[in-house]
């Protein structure tokens, strides 16, 4: 037996309690974001990794600076609480259709779209986390909401080294940062410095995403079907990603954290991912 916070747990996880975390794991290690963009495009997987032509990637820059400036006053603020979409269906639905205007208008549209995909994306994140008991009051758990859009950029397969663990190490400081910073105001101000570090930390990641997101768009005669379909794997994605994260986060509330890195780990080395 072991201590968490005072508490007696179990050294052992319950076998309902491994499967859940077995199901993370692979959520949050084996899934590709550019794999499920070369599937609906019938691509190469790597072709979404690729260097974006200039306009692509300065479009897609600007609009993940804008578009994290909005979900993360979003994410801090008590109307991310008010609506509410259990199944994830009027999320997807709703970013769906942004997608379908984006891909029929153009590369213009694709950059206005992307905030109001994002902010739903912060929303379908937040009700995950509700799910799995993430006390959003908290500023701790509104941030981990954010988290998730860094997570999502691809698997540790494409980039070694750059594994869930890994991901979460390099942002750890700047939302500690945040978190005290949004504990002892109540607010963020956009000029703060902390604001500023956390925009940069999470946009390096997201953006890659993104990237990927408007390579897909960015196909010709991608159309509004097209566009439709690629904002609706945008959004299973990260929703798949935030299941596993917030189970993990469950299990460590459960169990204490270096149980559950121990056996992650363990089950990322027996299942080769």
């Amino acid at each position: 037996m072991a201590t968490l916070e005072g508490e007696i747990v179990p050294s052992e996880l319950a076998a309902e309690d491994l499967e859940a975390l077995r199901a993370a794991v692979r959520r949050l290690e084996r899934e590709s974001l550019s794999t499920r963009f070369a599937q609906l495009a019938g691509k190469s997987a790597g072709l979404f990794d690729r260097i974006l032509p200039r306009a692509v990637a300065d479009a897609a820059s600007f609009a993940t600076q804008s578009a994290l400036r909005a979900s993360l006053k979003l994410a801090l603020s008590p109307s991310l609480s008010r609506l509410r979409d259990k199944t994830g269906r009027w999320h997807k639905a709703l970013a769906t259709l942004a997608g379908a205007t984006g891909g029929a208008l153009g590369l213009p549209a694709l950059v206005a779209e992307l905030p109001v995909t994002t902010s739903l994306l912060m929303h379908a994140i937040a009700e995950i986390a509700r799910d799995e008991g993430e006390d959003l009051s908290a500023p701790e758990g509104v941030l981990a909401c954010v988290e998730v859009l860094a997570l999502g950029a691809g698997d540790g397969a494409e980039r070694p080294g750059e594994g869930y663990y890994a991901v979460k190490a390099t942002l750890a400081h700047s939302l500690a940062s945040l978190g005290r910073y949004f504990a002892e105001r109540g607010l963020v101000e956009e000029s703060a410095p902390v604001f500023a570090r956390v925009m940069s930390s999470v946009a390096q990641r997201f953006g890659v995403a993104v990237s990927q997101k408007f390579a897909a768009q960015a196909v010709p005669v991608i159309g509004a079907v097209g566009g439709a379909a690629i904002n609706a794997a945008f959004m299973s994605h990260f929703q798949s990603m935030a299941k596993g994260h917030f189970i993990v986060r469950r299990l460590q509330r459960l169990y204490g954290s270096d149980l559950i890195a121990a056996s992650y780990a363990r089950i990322k080395l027996a299942e080769g991912l």
